[in-house]
């Protein structure tokens, strides 16, 4: 009873132009307020999410292991425009899938490995002599 009591109130100030001065921008600035929370709690993080996708999908090379959306598990063989065609299971079946459709990529294929210039050097081999319970 009490909120309804000032509720009449308020609004029988409102009629007599006697309200508080700063309260006509209140509901502006709440509104601007809720609209900036719901850019960046929503739109932002799901743009975000939209470009991680898309750049993972342009990325995609021939030997990646991928999933699709269909839950189609397999390895890229041949990449054309929009259409990828995918090796699947040991019968070596061929499917071709648009980009759109490729949920994950599993496995990512270098295209070239991580090998230092000179080569990996040996190090810490004994020889056979150097090991008297193999002689």
């Amino acid at each position: 009873m009490d909120y309804f009591a000032y509720m009449l109130d308020d609004a029988a100030a409102a009629a007599d132009g006697t309200a508080a001065a700063g309260s006509w921008w209140t509901m502006p600035l709440m509104l601007a307020v809720f609209v900036g929370a719901m850019y960046f709690f929503m739109i932002r993080p799901q743009k975000k999410q939209e470009k991680q996708i898309a750049d993972m999908r342009n990325s995609l090379t021939i030997g990646d292991e991928i999933t699709t959306n269909g839950g189609i598990i397999g390895r890229i063989v041949h990449i054309k425009d929009d259409i990828v065609t995918v090796e699947t299971g040991a019968d070596r079946v061929k499917i071709k899938v648009r980009k759109w459709a490729i949920a994950t990529v599993d496995k990512k294929i270098d295209a070239k490995p991580n090998v230092p210039k000179g080569g990996y050097k040996v190090t810490g081999v004994k020889k056979a002599e150097d090991k008297p319970e193999l002689k």
